[in-house]
């Protein structure tokens, strides 16, 4: 099932995503949320009536670097032997069709497309064979970042947590193996990354274990699962697509930080 989290009239729901035509798709509005027991209310929307949100709104994005060896080695960093996480803030997410802000502390803003997790249930120290049990789907993501600022200074807060940092969309598929997905990014219809979840060094499960040693994580919260190789920079005025197989296509427009 394909759940999106919409505006309409000023209002905002959930619904479940119906059809398979771009120009024919339906949203059957939830009643109640989608993290625990829900229905379908049967009253339908066109999607191109709403406004997409953001999926979810997350309490917090952890997200995991160098998790593909190409694209290690393709900023020259040594592939880390155990999962290596940093955090984005809530204040970085934003939705599809929303606008990528070029900060203006940073002359080289790069994208970074990535299967993103999204966490079903309030947990903590998940075992390996229960980490299927916390999930609640999967979305497209956008890892956003200030690549000068990240080699300047010694930690990502900045270079990866502004605002409008952490692009998410369209929705949420419950239903999907991402043993091997293909995950593709555009750059004004231009293909600029193109590799399979099947190549990350440390697996869902691994990154899932690894951070619910440490902290809780609670419904809505969003893990970041890495990117392919092929990273590069974006300009003013670029738009810039993640599509992921089996999920969809999650745009945006680069624009100048007002």
């Amino acid at each position: 099932m394909r759940i999106a989290r919409f505006s309409i009239d000023g209002n905002v729901a959930f619904g479940a995503v119906e059809g398979d035509k771009p120009d024919e798709l339906v949203l059957d509005i939830i009643k109640g949320i989608p993290f625990a027991d829900f229905e379908l209310s049967g009253t339908k929307v066109p999607l191109s009536k709403v406004r997409l949100l953001p999926p979810v709104l997350p309490n917090k994005v952890v997200a995991f670097g160098r998790n593909y060896a190409a694209h290690a080695r393709e900023l020259g960093n040594d592939v880390p032997d155990a999962p290596f996480a940093f955090f984005k803030p809530a204040t970085s997410v934003i939705g599809p069709g929303d606008e990528i802000q070029y900060p203006a502390f940073s002359q080289d803003l790069h994208h970074e497309a990535e299967l993103a997790v999204v966490i079903g249930r309030m947990c903590r120290e998940v075992p390996r064979e229960r980490v299927k049990e916390v999930i609640f789907g999967y979305t497209c993501a956008n890892d956003i970042t200030a690549r000068d600022v990240q080699k300047r200074e010694k930690q990502w807060a900045r270079a990866k947590g502004f605002d409008t940092s952490c692009p998410l969309g369209p929705w949420v598929e419950t239903d999907l193996d991402p043993g091997d997905l293909t995950v593709q990014l555009t750059v004004n219809g231009r293909q600029r990354q193109l590799g399979r979840t099947s190549e990350m060094i440390h697996s869902i499960e691994d990154l899932i274990v690894n951070i619910t040693e440490a902290m809780t994580l609670l419904p809505g919260d969003v893990i970041l699962t890495g990117t392919p190789a092929g990273v590069g920079p974006l300009n003013v005025g670029d738009e810039v697509a993640v599509t992921i197989e089996g999920i969809g296509t999650l745009t945006n427009k680069v624009i100048k930080r007002g």
